[in-house]
């Protein structure tokens, strides 16, 4: 499904800071939560505090949606429909240079090294595109 990306969506993948993860509770409520992202090989990477409620839910559902800020004025959307997991065979954050890469002057700024901050959020979730749509 990364083939459904139109360039300028790709573009907005790879430059964006933060995006907004909405998985769906036990209870059938959504929970979303700005995160840091990787769009990489047409997947995301994403990186967890351990015992969050995103963890459980993407445990529990196998599924979560990735959007992006538009424009402000209706355009510029992008939204992802996921199979999510947390995959463990994804090195920690400061073993991806592209992720520190993005990241690094944001991470200095709340406090964290690269290092630091793969300890803190140190669960890899992976989102598979099954959805995109963009405008």
């Amino acid at each position: 499904m990364a083939d459904a990306i139109t360039p300028k969506a790709d573009s907005r993948l790879r430059s964006d800071v933060v995006a907004w993860l909405t998985t769906v509770r036990s209870d059938h409520r959504p929970q979303t939560s700005p995160i840091w992202f990787l769009w990489q090989d047409g997947r995301f990477i994403i990186y967890s505090r351990p015992d969050t409620a995103k963890l459980r839910n993407i445990t529990s559902t196998g599924t979560a949606s990735l959007n992006l800020d538009g424009n402000g004025m209706g355009g510029d959307i992008v939204t992802i429909e996921a199979d999510a997991t947390i995959d463990e065979a994804v090195p920690p954050a400061d073993q991806l240079p592209e992720y520190v890469a993005k990241y690094a002057e944001h991470m200095k700024r709340i406090g964290h090294t690269p290092e630091s901050f793969a300890t803190d959020y140190s669960v890899p979730i992976v989102l598979t595109i099954r959805r995109a749509r963009a405008w």
